[in-house]
C-alpha cells in the first residue's frame, strides 16, 4: 500500500475511477480535497482527513448521549453538529401513545445508546433508530472521544488496530463512526486501552503506526508483542 501525507489540491493517482470522498477528479487524475493521509492500493483509493466534525451518513453506527426529550421523541447529542432525533415509535412500535407510556421508562437523560443515522438529508436533523442487533442502551464503559475522521485510523484494516488493542488489554472497543468510542473490560487495563485510543487519534497521520502501538503496548504490559498480536496487521509501514 502506498501512503503520503497531501494537503488539498494533491494527485493521488491517476486512474479511470469514481473520486472516492474527501477527492476529486479532473480528467485521469485524482486529487486530495482536504489535509489528511492517501492510502492507495490498487485502484482503491481514501483519503482520511486529519480534522472534521462528523457529519451524519444514513446507516453509520453512532455513540450518543440522551440529553433531552418531549412527548414523542428522544434527543441526543451524536458528537456532530446537528442533535439527533430518536423517535418513540421507532422503540414502542406505531401505536404508541405519549398519555399512555412515559418515554423516561425506556431511555433517561444521560443514557448512553448506540443507535443507527436512519434518515438525514440536510434539511432536517438526523434521525436514529435503536432497531437491530445490540442497539440500545449502552449500560457500562468509558466513553473516550476522537476526531470522527480518525475512526478508521483506530479501526485499521480489517480490524487490526482494534483487535490489537482489545487482545493486548483484554477490554472491549465499540466504536462509532462518529467519534466516540465505549471501552468496557477490567478496572485495571482500561486505562491503558484509552491511552492506546489516545495515541491512535494523536499519530493518525504518521507511518508505522501499527508498530508503534504494539511497541507502546508491549512496554506498558511488560511483556513480547507476539504474545497478544494474532490478527492480520496494518500495512502502514
Amino acid at each position: 500500500m502506498q501512503r503520503k501525507f497531501v494537503v488539498p489540491g494533491d494527485l493521488i493517482i491517476r486512474a479511470d475511477i469514481r473520486p472516492p470522498p474527501n477527492t476529486y477528479r479532473m480528467g485521469d487524475a485524482i486529487y486530495s480535497l482536504k489535509v489528511g493521509l492517501s492510502e492507495v492500493e490498487g485502484r482503491n483509493v481514501r483519503v482520511i482527513p486529519l480534522a472534521g466534525k462528523y457529519v451524519p451518513r444514513i446507516d453509520d453506527t453512532v455513540i450518543g448521549v440522551v440529553i433531552d426529550m418531549n412527548a414523542f421523541a428522544w434527543i441526543v447529542d451524536i458528537n456532530s453538529f446537528f442533535p439527533a432525533y430518536l423517535p418513540a415509535s421507532d422503540v414502542f412500535g406505531k401505536r404508541y401513545s405519549p398519555e399512555m407510556i412515559d418515554l423516561s421508562r425506556k431511555f433517561d437523560i444521560g443514557d448512553v445508546i448506540l443507535a443507527r443515522i436512519a434518515a438525514f438529508d440536510r434539511s432536517k436533523d438526523p434521525m436514529l433508530t435503536v432497531s437491530g442487533p445490540k442497539l440500545g442502551r449502552l449500560s457500562s464503559g468509558h466513553l473516550v472521544k476522537i476526531s470522527p475522521v480518525k475512526v478508521p485510523r483506530l479501526i485499521g484494516r480489517k480490524g487490526s488496530m482494534s483487535k490489537m488493542i482489545e487482545h493486548a488489554t483484554g477490554t472491549r472497543l465499540i466504536i462509532g463512526q462518529n467519534g466516540v468510542v465505549v471501552v468496557t473490560g477490567p478496572p485495571d487495563k482500561i486505562p491503558l486501552a484509552i491511552k492506546s485510543i489516545e495515541m491512535v487519534e494523536r499519530e493518525a497521520h504518521l507511518a508505522g503506526l501499527t508498530e508503534d502501538v504494539q511497541n507502546f503496548l508491549s512496554r506498558k504490559l511488560g511483556v513480547k508483542a507476539s504474545s497478544f498480536v494474532n490478527e492480520p496487521r496494518d500495512h502502514d509501514e
